[in-house]
């Protein structure tokens, strides 16, 4: 009887956080988490709460699991661990930079094209590109904004509201 109250608690508490304003969830992680909390957008700061808080009454991953993500981490190239990359995470939420190591992938004209961000700039095909616009010309052989054609940016953005009536 007891285990269905903190249950249903659990219920209480996940159900609360749609509901709190975005300083109300930042005390709740520092309650929760013990520090300050990242600078990503609210809808970031539920889902984390939500496991946390579930984190505590369930319990964790286990150590096996946690070995277990941690080797399959150190394998991939792309994978990126440690605190100093959460700051890179925040610095690329507030000024919009690309962070290295994500993967565009484009199809065009029936090919697939995949491009990789390295800390200084792109990579495709074997060769080393200064931005996804060269990338994009490469492959269509026509200039275009690269953050557009791989789907970073609308045109809508450059010409206004998508409401417009033309």
């Amino acid at each position: 009887m007891n285990s269905d109250r903190n249950r249903t608690s659990v219920l209480r508490q996940l159900a609360a956080l749609q509901n709190m304003p975005l300083a109300e969830l930042q005390e709740k992680w520092k309650d929760l988490y013990g520090n300050e909390p990242p600078r990503f957008k609210r809808s970031f700061l539920i889902k984390r709460l939500a496991y946390r808080i579930q984190e505590l009454f369930y319990g964790g991953l286990s150590q096996e699991a946690q070995d277990k993500l941690a080797e399959a981490a150190a394998k991939d190239p792309l994978c990126y661990l440690g605190k100093k990359n959460l700051a890179v995470e925040a610095t690329y939420n507030r000024t919009g930079k690309i962070l290295p190591g994500t993967r565009f992938v484009r199809e065009w004209n029936g090919n697939r094209y995949e491009v990789i961000a390295r800390k200084k700039g792109f990579e495709y095909d074997g060769r080393m590109f200064r931005s996804l616009s060269a990338i994009a010309t490469e492959i269509t052989g026509t200039r275009w904004n690269g953050r557009v054609w791989f789907g970073l940016r609308s045109t809508e953005r450059r010409t206004g509201s998508s409401n417009s009536n033309r």
